[in-house]
């Protein structure tokens, strides 16, 4: 199964391009213009490129609805495949072609939508060299230190690791099977989680398969290796298409559902696409995600208004990669009318010196010492208890005083 039995490349792109120029043809006189470099087209994600569309756009519309909360300015985006020309080149050269295209041609304010932690360091070092602030989307553990121009309201793989071992000693877990892809994303997940769970649970056994994601058909291999180890939960590090492949694998070997399964990011949440790909297998699966929902006490007007008008657009509620765009784009915004220009320097230095509304409360960046720009949200671990759940029946079942509901094995979830 890949993410074409959805919607072939080619309809996640045309799907995003229509929302851009829909949006761009409601916008009258001047407005700041900021790319958004996603990945739209295999070998990238382009369901997550598509959903951090739909953020953008309605980031970008937000901003022309209340122009009294933004000095009156409006955001035209320009909107970029990073994987346009991934198909006879490097995906990182693909999306560096992107970023220049965006930044020397288009001459954008900023850029936002970066996904891929195997195109995130290109663009973010021609960020450096070019000067134009840029916010990812990813969890890339270090990407923000020691940059200038580089911003994330998104959490890092490291800022989930805890939250996922804290949960895994609560429940007495002591073997973990591992599985995961080869890439810079896939690695990176499985190095720190494992790193985390050994110093988190006394005792802890680890199996762990690396598999090269590109050109994959199958993982019954490894996920048979990982089944006669007998673990207490699958984490799967599968990034795009390989996700489901863990999954399917896994339920051809017999370890789901007879244990529970652990998403190392938030692909569930894209609920319709999660079950059609991972069937009854995918029951009971847990993840990390941004503490947001639309029922959350410190959600804040701007946050209803966007979870509400994602539903009345879309559907559904909106998904993490949705949510980060959306907040960027409105923190772009404001920093603009802080600074009274959208020129690159201007809003970098209002960004710096700036507090800014957001879903979750004011945001504040500060200087890039430490860490970097890095502002990490709330996060908590989610859980679908039924087959079919959708993302706003999940429930949150760690850390504790967050929790919404308790876990469901999944040999106990039932099918509608």
């Amino acid at each position: 199964m890949t993410t074409a039995d959805i919607a072939t490349p080619s309809d996640h792109a045309a799907r995003a391009h229509a929302l851009v120029d829909a949006h761009n043809s409601t916008l009258r006189g001047t407005a700041m213009p900021v790319g958004v470099l996603t990945p739209l087209t295999l070998p990238g994600d382009p369901t997550a490129g598509e959903l951090v569309v739909r953020g953008a756009v309605l980031g970008a519309r937000y901003v022309s609805e209340n122009p009294s909360q933004f000095s009156g300015r409006q955001v035209r985006l320009l909107l970029e495949n990073d994987q346009q020309t991934a198909h006879v080149e490097h995906m990182s050269r693909s999306a560096a072609g992107g970023m220049a295209k965006l930044v020397l041609l288009d001459e954008v304010s900023a850029v936002v939508g970066q996904w891929h932690l195997r195109t995130t360091p290109v663009v973010a070092d021609l960020a450096e060299r070019l000067g134009v602030p840029t916010f990812i989307e990813n969890g890339h553990n270090t990407v923000t230190t020691g940059r200038k121009q580089l911003f994330r309201t998104y959490f890092s793989i490291a800022d989930r690791a805890p939250l996922m071992a804290g949960f895994a000693e609560s429940r007495g877990w002591k073997r973990v099977a591992v599985i995961a892809a080869d890439t810079v994303f896939g690695q990176s997940l499985a190095d720190t989680v494992i790193e985390v769970f050994l110093d988190t649970i006394p005792g802890l056994e680890v199996f762990r398969a690396d598999f090269e994601q590109d050109g994959v058909t199958d993982l019954d291999a490894p996920l048979s290796e990982a089944a006669d180890f007998a673990p207490d939960v699958l984490i799967n590090a599968g990034v795009v298409r390989t996700n489901y492949m863990v999954v399917e694998s896994a339920r051809r070997c017999g370890l789901l559902p007879k244990i529970p399964m652990m998403a190392c990011f938030p692909f569930p949440m894209r609920s319709t696409d999660y079950w059609k790909l991972a069937g009854d297998a995918g029951a009971g699966v847990t993840w990390p995600a941004t503490r947001f929902s639309p029922d959350w006490p410190g959600l804040t007007p701007i946050g209803r208004w966007f979870a509400e008008t994602h539903r009345t657009e879309f559907g559904s509620y909106p998904a993490d990669n949705a949510l980060n765009a959306f907040t960027d784009i409105t923190v772009l915004a404001q920093a603009a009318a802080l600074a009274g220009s959208s020129s690159r320097s201007s809003l970098h230095a209002a960004l710096e010196s700036g507090s800014f509304r957001t879903w979750r409360g004011q945001v504040r960046f500060g200087p890039s010492t430490g860490t970097g720009h890095h502002n990490s949200p709330e996060i908590a671990l989610m859980h679908y208890q039924n087959v079919g759940d959708s993302v706003d029946k999940a429930v949150v079942v760690w850390p504790p005083e967050q929790a919404t509901g308790e876990f469901r094995h999944p040999s106990l979830t039932n099918t509608p």
